[in-house]
């Protein structure tokens, strides 16, 4: 039984629904495995579900290089950073911060050692998981620049929703210490 099999299990009766939208994800062949899994890893991440990390990294490695999978696991915390910073200036109303400098460190986004539309998918996944608006545009405009189509960005989002969604149904069934 494999990893993500032994996460589905885990997964109760009353997500029956997400146990099946996890089984189409891994069925689905839309995308190439190192852009499949390498979505299913980094939105696994962004969840800080250690368990469903773990499965979903040990099914990564039979496709990924080791270097595909460091930075689809890196997307997660970059992308964490920035969506925090991008729905600050964007929510705060005084314009000022708008025009200041970021000056946060991000060099895994230029040279993230895999190809650039697969790290700015994983990327997308993680904002949309993370609600930054202003990063979900961003992300979605330098794929469609970059000759992804808005099949493959659909799929990426339903992948960020479904994984979402498993780590919570899998934490709502574990029981509270006490």
């Amino acid at each position: 039984m494999s990893s993500i099999e032994q996460i589905s299990d885990r997964i109760p009766d009353f997500a029956k629904d997400v146990r099946l939208n996890l089984i189409s994800l891994v069925a689905d062949e839309t995308l190439s495995p190192q852009r499949k899994y390498g979505l299913l890893l980094a939105s696994a991440t962004a969840t800080r579900n250690a368990a469903l990390v773990a499965a979903i990294e040990s099914a990564a490695s039979a496709v990924m290089t080791s270097v595909a999978i460091a930075a689809a696991k890196a997307a997660a915390p970059v992308e964490a950073m920035n969506n925090v910073y991008y729905r600050f200036a964007h929510l705060v109303s005084d314009p000022k911060y708008k025009t200041m400098p970021p000056r946060l460190r991000m060099d895994v986004i230029g040279n993230p050692g895999v190809d650039k539309s697969d790290f700015e998918l994983w990327s997308l996944a993680v904002s949309v998981i993370n609600g930054c608006g202003v990063c979900i545009d961003a992300h979605e405009k330098t794929l469609r620049a970059a000759g992804v189509d808005s099949e493959a960005i659909h799929t990426a989002v339903r992948f960020a929703a479904i994984t979402q969604s498993v780590a919570i149904a899998i934490e709502a069934a574990e029981p509270v210490p006490t």
